[in-house]
């Protein structure tokens, strides 16, 4: 299938992992460390991939945030998008908890050319049409609202930098996400636009899914306070994908808007 052609090939590889579906791809970011003792720097790994935290495709980092304790960005350095993974280094200077977040809003349109239904991917609804063909029909847009991130604590974790945007889907942890325990229950609010989020559809996946014949996936929902209650089985790595749709869109003529989050947590030994 022939598909308008975008600027910037970092971006195609974007818009492609955001429009994936569920069971398919999945992008991840990953923390060298989540808990630390003492400052230092840390690298961080991401990708998009079948099997988790195995990195086949690189993701792109043009929307990098890092946010300190302090609320304010964080160093980063040595940026690389290679053939199978992208890779930075932060630099974690204070005690406290860093949010690394990879944000954004994109617009997406079908259409028919040809007696074929075609598909083009963009930032905005200008880029959109930019790509659309001459002759092209039938055209329906959707808006997608992504946040991939993860966490990494120095010393005793704090919550300056885990406070909402107030846009999308996102995470309010109730636990932090730097003190997670295997066999202890860790309780998170899921948001919609700053508001508690009922029913929001939420998979979690161990580390380690090339080892094993299944996921070992399991799958939660939040309940009418945005609450989803997670029981971790064993320490080690975790995928959290959660999702949604309603049609509070900023884009005319969108019929939906799609909610992603992401993030990666480690669960430590009791």
């Amino acid at each position: 299938m022939m598909m308008p052609t975008l600027k910037k090939a970092g971006l195609l590889v974007l818009l492609l992992a955001v429009a994936l579906p569920a069971e398919a791809h999945k992008r991840w970011l990953l923390p060298s460390n989540t808990v630390l003792s003492q400052p230092q720097w840390i690298t961080v790994d991401a990708s998009v991939s079948n099997d988790i935290f195995f990195p086949e495709r690189p993701f792109p980092l043009k929307d990098l945030t890092v946010t300190g304790p302090d609320g304010k960005p964080a160093a980063v350095d040595n940026t690389l998008e290679g053939h199978r993974r992208s890779v930075f280094d932060v630099n974690l200077t204070q005690a406290g908890t860093y949010r690394i977040a990879i944000a954004g809003q994109f617009v997406f349109g079908s259409y028919q050319l040809d007696g074929e239904r075609k598909r083009a991917r963009g930032r905005s609804l200008k880029e959109i049409r930019a790509a659309l063909p001459k002759g092209a029909t039938q055209v329906q847009l959707s808006e997608t609202v992504s946040r991939m991130e993860t966490f990494v604590t120095v010393g005793a974790p704090d919550r300056t930098a885990l406070k909402a945007t107030g846009k999308g889907l996102e995470l309010d942890p109730i636990t932090h996400p730097n003190d997670l325990y295997a066999g202890e229950k860790a309780r998170w609010r899921l948001l919609v636009d700053g508001k508690p989020a009922a029913g929001v559809q939420v998979e979690i996946v161990p580390a380690g899914t090339r080892y094993r014949d299944q996921q070992n996936d399991w799958q939660l929902t939040s309940d009418h306070n945005g609450v989803i209650t997670i029981d971790w089985p064993a320490a080690g790595r975790y995928f959290v994908e959660a999702s949604s749709t309603d049609d509070n869109t900023t884009v005319p003529g969108a019929s939906e808007r799609r909610l992603q989050y992401l993030t990666t947590v480690e669960v430590l030994p009791l």
